[in-house]
């Protein structure tokens, strides 16, 4: 499975960002989706995460309330909406794929990682 994400660039402090994360894979619908973070100097952070299905979600504590992840499986695509940004949330934004929400909660032994796509938030 090939991931590519794309959306990030610089938005002004309590502005809005959608992150795509496109899959190559036609079996797009069998694996539970997740973005990931890394901050400057930082380790990289579990952000959100989304079921095969699309009907379970979960979300770090840091954006829960502000972020919506989603999913188009006739599209292969899986994206972050992004809502109220703040300085904090400047990172690159990292997509991940692996056939158990549980791996991607955990964020340990993802089977798919993309390249990243880098948000700035100015304040």
């Amino acid at each position: 499975v090939q991931l590519q994400a794309s959306g990030g660039g610089l938005v002004q402090a309590g502005g809005y960002l959608r992150l795509s994360c496109a899959a190559s894979a036609r079996t797009f619908s069998m694996y539970a989706m997740g973005w990931f973070r890394q901050a400057p100097g930082k380790e990289r952070e579990f952000v959100a995460a989304v079921s095969w299905s699309g009907t379970s979600t979960y979300y770090a504590d840091s954006v829960k309330d502000r972020f919506t992840i989603s999913r188009d499986n006739a599209k292969t695509t899986a994206y972050l909406q992004m809502n109220s940004l703040k300085p904090e949330d400047t990172a690159v934004y990292y997509c991940a794929a692996d056939q158990k929400l549980v791996t991607v909660v955990v964020g340990k032994g993802i089977d798919y990682w993309g390249k990243g796509t880098l948000v700035t938030v100015s304040s």
